[in-house]
């Protein structure tokens, strides 16, 4: 599977049903103006394409704090329900564990949503050497 970056708005375009595959409630309308505010804050989008549309993408971040160091961390990771179960996901998340050795990152995150409709995400987690490190609280403001 070609992993690839996505970057032009055609890629953009192509990553859109997979991201809102994940993210139901970003709109059409949203897509563009939210992709480009994503991407312009240190966030690279790679892709796996089938049938010239994303089967599989991922967003991520690379920084550097306190706690961990220089790190990645993975913001999205989606599959369009089509294409699940055959390893596009396995594959980018592969990609970018091979992509953090080669940048000199120490450590790669991600949070997962608790509930029965993750438990294949959770699994390719752990079968990845993921571990459940931390729980993770929020307030909404808004």
């Amino acid at each position: 599977m070609l992993i690839q970056k996505a970057s032009s708005t055609t890629d953009l375009a192509k990553c859109r049903r997979a991201i809102q595959a994940l993210r139901p409630k970003l709109t059409d309308e949203q897509y563009d103006d939210a992709i480009l505010k994503t991407l312009a804050d240190n966030r690279t989008m790679v892709f796996v394409e089938e049938n010239e549309e994303a089967a599989a993408v991922a967003v991520f971040e690379v920084g550097y704090n306190l706690f961990r160091g220089k790190y990645l961390y993975i913001d999205d990771l989606s599959t369009l329900p089509e294409y699940r179960g055959q390893g596009y996901a396995g594959h980018l998340v592969d990609w970018i564990l091979a992509y953090a050795r080669q940048e000199g990152i120490d450590e790669v995150h991600l949070d997962s949503g608790v509930n029965d409709a993750r438990t294949d995400a959770h699994r390719l987690y752990l079968n990845k050497r993921f571990k459940v490190t931390s729980l993770h609280f929020a307030v909404s403001i808004r």
